[in-house]
């Protein structure tokens, strides 16, 4: 266990009632646990969510395409016990962008908190909005895929859109990077976050985007509105 697994571990210990930490010891597992139930969210009551602050179909096919995303990534990158959790990470990043665009990445944190989500999803999410908004630096690898595959989900998606099949099945990267290079191509989809994003990975251009498009190869046909 890290330090700040171990840090994050103690704190989770001292929420517990003073009475059943007087009744027994509480072991760092027990109390990890503990805080984990009591914020979990499933997967139904997180999508009930997204759509009270979301209406529009385009915002709903982004959150579920970028959901199924992390997850795939949170199985590729060794992450399979925690691919629920990327997965609502996805699913929820862009939370309040269709109500308060000018507050994105700010105003959801607020929302989140009174829905009670924990605190790990809260920053994941806001995370994806460093230097566009907020100064919370993605450090998990988590956080770092979000952030370098957000933007890039929509350009391969926008791209597949062009081609007679409509699909990311016979998609190729020198295909993506040909309209990455052309600025008015999908404008609203930063080249700097995404080249910036695969530095914070540690991977070249070309690895990200291969890899973006093989997850959503593995997600099309499922996240339809």
């Amino acid at each position: 266990m890290t330090n700040s697994e171990r840090d994050k571990a103690e704190i989770a210990a001292r929420e517990l009632t003073k009475s059943e930490a007087t009744e027994r010891t509480v072991t760092v597992r027990e109390a990890t646990d503990w805080v984990a139930s009591r914020n979990a969210m499933n997967r139904d009551t997180a999508y009930e969510l997204l759509l009270t602050y979301n209406k529009e179909p385009f915002h709903i096919q982004h959150a579920l395409t970028v959901e199924c995303v992390m997850r795939w990534f949170a199985n590729e990158l060794g992450y399979g016990a925690e691919a629920d959790f990327w997965a609502l990470v996805g699913l929820l990043h862009d939370l309040d962008f269709e109500c308060y665009p000018q507050e994105h990445c700010v105003r959801q944190q607020k929302l989140m908190r009174e829905a009670g989500l924990d605190e790990r999803l809260i920053r994941a999410c806001a995370s994806h909005g460093y230097l566009l908004g907020v100064d919370i630096a993605p450090e998990h690898t988590m956080e770092k895929v979000l952030y370098a595959t957000d933007e890039l989900t929509g350009l391969i998606g926008a791209v597949a859109l062009m081609r007679p099949s409509k699909s990311v099945m016979d998609l190729e990267v020198k295909s993506v990077k040909k309209k990455y290079k052309q600025a008015n191509f999908a404008a609203g989809c930063s080249r700097e976050v995404i080249a910036r994003g695969a530095e914070m990975l540690g991977w070249e251009l070309d690895e990200l985007i291969a890899r973006t498009i093989q997850a959503m190869r593995a997600c099309e046909g499922r996240v339809d509105v």
